[in-house]
This record gives C-alpha cells, sequence and structure tokens, in this order.
C-alpha cells in the first residue's frame, strides 16, 4: 500500500507541474472562448437536456483520452463509453475511480469485468454527490443534505465470426437506471417542506448498444494484436425524466496505432434529443493520445471540443504487479487552473485472463509442429497436431487450412489411385 501511496504522489506530481508552469489568466480563458465562439457559435440548446452523471466521466484511462474510447474499448473504462467493449477484453478486471469535479462535487465509481471466450460481462455504477445547505432570511440553516444521482448498470457483449484472420464483430448492451435525489428544501416563509426533494428526484431506466469492430491497417510492427479498430454506439436512449429529455448519443470512433508504443483515437458524437429533435446541441468531437513509455509506465492526453467548452485532459499510470494506479488532470473554461480540482484517480486490479494467453500458446505451438511435420512428409503426425490444436480452439484458422490442404490432398491421391485401377 506504501508504494501505491507514492506512485500516486508521483503521478500527480508530473502532472502538476508542467501545468504549473503555464499562465493561464483570465485573458488567456477569454481569448480561448471567443475563439471557439467564433468557430462554432452559441449553441442555444445545451442545457435542456438531465441527469449531468450520464455525461462526466469516472475516470481511468478513458478520461484521460478525453473520452475518445469508443473504439479504443480495452478497459473498465468501456463500460461508460461502449457497451461492446467486454466481449475483447484481454483481463478480468475490478476497477475503483474518485473523480473531484467541479467546485465540491464529486464522484465515485466501481466496474467488474469478465469475459467467457466471446461472451463479456460487465456491472458497474457510479455516484455524484455536492453537498447541499438552504438558509432562510436570518441566515439560519433551514435545510441541508447532499444532492446526488447515482446510476447502475449491467453490460453484456457477443464477439460474433471471431476467428485468427478476423477479430470479429462485437455487439453489446448496456441496461441502466438512473437516480436523482434532491434533499427537502423550505418555503418563502423559511419552513421546511416535507417532501419537496421528492417533487424533483426521478428515476431513469435507458440502455446504451454498441458495435466495435478491430483490424489491421499501415501497420509498422509485428504483433497478433489489431492496430485499428471501428465503434459506433448509441448511449442513454430511454423516455424522458420528469419531462426533460435524457443525454442521448450518437458516437462514431476510430482508434488507430502505427507504431507499438504510441495510439491515437477520435470520437465524433451527434447529440439527440429524442423529445424534440430540433432542440439538439451541436455535434462535437474528442481526440486523445497515449503512449506506453515502459512496462509499468503510460501517458496519454486528449482534446474534447464542445461548443462553448473545451477540455484538455493529461494522464498517467503506473502497473505494479497487478494493480494499475491511474491518475488524470482535467482542465476546462469553466473552472481555473487548481492542483487538486479536476484530479481522478483510479485503481484498476487485473485478475488474469482465464489461461487464453497460456491457450494462444499451445496453440500455436501445435500448429508449428504440425506445419513441421507436414515439411518433412509426415502428414499424420500433422493431423494429428492440428486436430489438437483445433480442440483448444476452434477458431485457429491457419490449423483448419492445413488440414483442409491434408484432406484435399489424399483426396487427390486416391483419385489418382482409382484412375490407375481403371486404366
Amino acid at each position: 500500500m506504501k508504494h501505491i501511496k507514492a506512485l500516486c504522489f508521483i503521478n500527480l506530481i508530473i502532472l502538476i507541474f508542467p501545468l504549473s508552469a503555464l499562465d493561464i489568466n483570465n485573458s488567456f480563458y477569454g481569448s480561448v472562448t471567443d475563439y471557439i465562439l467564433a468557430v462554432n457559435g452559441i449553441d442555444s440548446n445545451q442545457g435542456l437536456t438531465t441527469l449531468p452523471i450520464l455525461s462526466i466521466p469516472m475516470g481511468g484511462r478513458s478520461e484521460g483520452l478525453a473520452t475518445a474510447f469508443a473504439a479504443v474499448a480495452d478497459d473498465a473504462s468501456y463500460l461508460e463509453w461502449n457497451p461492446a467493449g467486454s466481449s475483447m477484453l484481454a483481463n478480468t478486471e475490478l476497477s475503483f475511480y474518485h473523480n473531484n469535479w467541479i467546485a465540491d462535487s464529486k464522484i465515485e465509481g466501481l466496474v467488474y469485468t469478465q469475459r467467457f471466450g466471446n461472451l463479456g460481462i460487465g456491472a458497474g455504477g457510479k455516484w455524484l454527490y455536492l453537498p447541499f445547505t438552504e438558509y432562510n432570511d436570518f441566515g439560519d440553516r433551514a435545510s441541508k443534505g447532499f444532492y446526488s444521482e447515482a446510476v447502475g448498470i449491467l453490460n453484456a457483449s457477443y464477439n460474433f465470426f471471431s476467428g485468427y484472420y478476423f477479430t470479429g464483430l462485437s455487439l453489446g448492451i448496456n441496461v441502466k437506471t438512473a437516480v436523482r435525489l434532491v434533499p427537502d428544501y423550505s418555503n418563502d416563509k423559511g419552513t421546511l417542506i416535507s417532501g419537496s426533494g421528492a417533487g424533483q428526484s426521478t428515476i431513469a431506466p435507458m440502455i446504451d448498444l454498441g458495435a466495435l469492430s478491430r483490424f489491421n491497417f499501415l501497420k509498422f510492427y509485428y504483433s497478433r494484436e489489431r492496430n485499428s479498430s471501428v465503434a459506433l454506439v448509441v448511449k442513454n436512449l430511454g423516455f424522458p425524466a420528469q419531462g426533460d429529455p435524457l443525454p442521448t448519443e450518437a458516437v462514431l470512433g476510430i482508434a488507430y496505432k502505427p507504431i507499438r508504443p504510441i495510439q491515437w483515437s477520435f470520437d465524433y458524437t451527434v447529440p439527440i434529443n429524442l423529445s424534440d429533435p430540433a432542440l439538439s446541441e451541436q455535434p462535437y468531437w474528442a481526440t486523445g493520445f497515449s503512449a506506453q513509455i515502459t512496462d509499468f509506465l503510460g501517458m496519454r492526453t486528449g482534446l474534447l471540443f464542445k461548443s462553448g467548452n473545451i477540455r484538455i485532459t493529461m494522464g498517467s499510470a503506473v502497473l505494479v504487479d497487478t494493480i494499475l494506479v491511474d491518475i488524470n488532470y482535467t482542465l476546462d473554461l469553466l473552472t481555473q487552473l487548481q492542483p487538486l480540482n479536476r484530479v481522478s484517480v483510479g485503481a484498476k486490479f487485473n485478475f488474469g485472463d482465464q489461461g487464453r494467453g497460456e491457450r494462444a500458446k499451445k496453440v500455436e505451438a501445435l500448429y508449428l509442429t504440425g506445419l513441421e511435420a507436414y515439411a518433412k512428409g509426415e502428414t499424420d503426425v500433422a493431423m494429428q497436431n492440428w486436430e489438437a490444436a483445433l480442440k483448444l480452439d476452434p477458431h485457429y484458422d491457419p490449423a483448419k487450412e492445413g488440414l483442409k490442404a491434408l484432406i484435399g490432398a489424399e483426396a487427390l491421391s486416391k483419385r489418382i489411385l482409382e484412375i490407375q485401377r481403371i486404366e
């Protein structure tokens, strides 16, 4: 635990030190705001949706990439950004998140995810809370408590058509329920109204739908992993909550890794007001870059460009044995640069891949042994090895191709013998 605390502190210093050197003042904020308004104009439809917890990230790698994560979706953060990610995860993961958001608001998060072959499942939730205190005209405290929002998520996805050459098409769904709890408040005379908060509280069920596929494109390094991916996601599909529409969005995402340590991702988001499409917000985009500096240290940064607001995020992660400690810092035009504001901390526990890695090595070894036997003319030995490989992994296409070639060669030999007998 001491090592983890030390690494968290080091990560925080890495992030805050370069930020503290920036001269970001009111003129800077004003000039950037003027530029954004000049490019995009004012979006008069902002703020018409409810339950902001659905749009605020818990933390983790996805926040470090400024939420450009729909096509990346390679850790437990997928639960917020693409429900199709669970069936392509390498490991079973348990993640905890804490995010210091704006002012006194905080977010706590928890995600567990596991994969069974081509089936992925996950469950998690997050809780946004903000202290609430009301004073009457005499300065006396009339009410206190917490304004809070929470969302619980159940996830399932399946990877269709997966094989050696094609990683498949993963389709996923999140079933979510969001809750808003408002404390009681007083009337004009300062008298607390019992049940007044309940009148503004709400519960809203909804779903997310996602698709994800990975492939090789302009790949300049050797690895079994695919270096490119595309994703399509529709989030927060549901009925209005107390007359206010949910922040429904359609997202198109791409990710590309030209060389092993560097990855770039991009998400284009189209908000959809299901109550009145004419009142939908303007589309916006996010982009992120990540670099794996060493086996145990990763860095990332991202930019979210939304009308009236840009958000810059920097993050780093340190791996200690099977625990990944993740810290992000987010800066936007809504807040000033503060060392402990908009900092998120995450801890991800890796419970292994359930033997998938070792099984893949055995499959490849059996295939190579069979290939060597085939080259020596030992077709029976080759067939035995390739059949054993397919028992471990029925989707290993090279072994299928080898068996098909052997069966074709045997059929051809039999046909030649039959013709010779006839003659």
